[in-house]
């Protein structure tokens, strides 16, 4: 039982009625023990929609854009679901031996005032980012799926453009946006149940667009020595390059996975359900991706990189509807469950007495419409810039998360001192110094090549360099050096 004494003893001794009189709502308090109910076929489930989606697609379409070969997008699918499961895993064991929520779970690592920054970066821009990309991406399937039904849907407003959308465009993005703020409002037991009843409907779906793929092709042999265009540069920089891109995509949702792992009945639950199911739900993407991307591409001569416009070539029109309302529903899973939800959270942790986690979720949401998100996917390798950018930002915080609960804190919290205005997590006037100035280094060699060509190569693998450089800085030698000039109460690490 990986809830320990201590832990449960913190928990059940929490005043949390005093707790909401100074400011702290229900929301961000720790989950009390009834509501923690969520087992392993919860966690097996709840990521399904985060790897079967549009997005995840489009990168792997990129990664044979750039001259990868079937065996090499592979081989960087499950290195990079090895890292996902285990960074997830990690991350979410104080949610899950605590009942923390990330907001605060952030304030053991950077401080009371101090995880306000991280908090931003993750729970504001990134997330309403996120949440605006997956919008229109969810939408364009929408339009195809209501096309379908009324033809003329699709000509409406003829040429007319509207912030770089036609007019059913438009139209498709505010109803699917209408569907994920529906969503939040039916809480996180909606969202367990709505994970698992889309569980079946994904293998289903996505086995059938491979076996139809695969028969286009002429069978897997053509598929399996498709040998790309091939590479330019170092084969290991792009090897490395091409996992990042495929775990950047998660670097946002393994930020802020207390959120859900709080939920859990124990550790375990979500250590197992969350490896179990990204494992397989990755093998089945794997498969399903390459051989649609790259059986698309051998029966029409011409490289198909978003997965839409091979459901468009789809001749039964049955299959077309069943196809496009699986991405829609996949894309609604990953966008409620990876973006609008740590936004909700953070807002409410940043505005505790005028915001709740649904009123923030939903300004959350009405932020991420004028961001005109559509600008990420006008070409097959635009997302990869966006993913750079936002691995380089949350990585770092992972980092930094990592090493204060395993190795500074030893996975033990003391919660009253967490919630505490003035406890030994307020470290310098509510700042750990040495928090935010390794999330500004790591930051940097994160994305100074960005700017910089000669440091190109720590660009391109920003959230493995960004984690990395985190975890190693925070504690050694810079984390002892601040540490010990900025809070008293902090021991030496052994």
């Amino acid at each position: 039982m990986f809830l320990t004494v201590k832990g449960v003893f913190h928990l059940e001794h929490l005043n949390r009625e005093e707790l909401k009189q100074n400011g702290f709502s229900e929301d961000i308090l720790p989950t009390i023990k009834e509501k923690r109910n969520w087992g392993i076929s919860n966690y097996t489930t709840i990521w399904m929609g985060s790897v079967h989606n549009i997005p995840n697609y489009i990168a792997i379409g990129g990664l044979f854009a750039i001259g990868l070969s079937v065996g090499q997008v592979f081989s960087a699918i499950m290195v990079a679901t090895i890292l996902i499961a285990a960074i997830l895993v990690l991350n979410g064991h104080a949610g899950s031996k605590y009942g923390l929520p990330f907001a605060m779970l952030l304030r053991s690592s950077f401080g009371n005032k101090g995880a306000v920054i991280p908090g931003v970066l993750r729970g504001v821009i990134a997330a309403i980012m996120w949440f605006g990309f997956q919008t229109f991406a969810g939408s364009q399937a929408f339009a195809i799926l209501i096309g379908k039904i009324w033809p003329g849907f699709l000509t409406l407003g003829g040429d007319l453009n509207l912030l770089g959308l036609s007019l059913p465009g438009l139209i498709s993005f505010l109803i699917f946006w209408a569907f994920n703020v529906a969503l939040i409002y039916g809480g996180m037991d909606l969202l367990g149940k709505f994970a698992n009843i889309l569980s079946p409907l994904v293998y289903i779906v996505f086995g059938g667009m491979a076996i139809w793929a695969i028969n286009l092709a002429g069978g897997i042999g053509p598929i399996l020595s498709y040998t790309g265009s091939g590479i330019s540069g170092n084969p290991i920089i792009v090897f490395l390059g091409a996992v990042t891109a495929i775990v950047a995509a998660w670097a946002a949702p393994m930020v802020s996975v207390s959120d859900f792992t709080r939920l859990s009945r124990t550790p375990k639950d979500q250590a197992v359900g969350q490896t179990v199911g990204l494992v397989v739900t990755y093998l089945l993407f794997a498969v399903a991706s390459i051989a649609i991307i790259v059986g698309s591409e051998i029966a029409f001569g011409t490289p198909i990189w978003n997965v839409l416009d091979v459901v468009a070539r789809f001749d039964s029109g049955f299959a077309i509807g069943i196809s496009v309302l699986t991405l829609c529903l996949t894309t609604l899973s990953v966008n409620v469950t990876g973006n609008i939800v740590p936004a909700g959270y953070q807002l409410a942790s940043l505005f505790p007495k005028h915001l709740t986690f649904k009123s923030g979720a939903t300004l959350a949401a009405l932020i991420a419409i004028f961001l005109m998100p559509w600008k990420l996917m006008e070409n097959s390798t635009s997302i990869f810039t966006f993913l750079s950018i936002v691995g380089g930002l949350l990585a770092p915080i992972t980092g930094i998360m990592l090493a204060q609960y395993f190795v500074v804190d030893k996975t033990n919290l003391d919660l009253k001192e967490l919630y505490s205005r003035n406890g030994k997590y307020n470290y310098k006037n509510g700042f750990n110094i040495n928090a935010i100035i390794t999330l500004v280094i790591a930051g940097v060699l994160c994305l100074i090549g960005l700017f910089v060509p000669f440091f190109q190569p720590l660009y391109e693998m920003s959230w493995i360099v960004g984690i990395v450089a985190a975890f190693i800085i925070y504690i050694f030698p810079f984390g002892q050096l601040f540490m010990k000039l900025f809070s008293p109460r902090f021991k030496k690490i052994s």
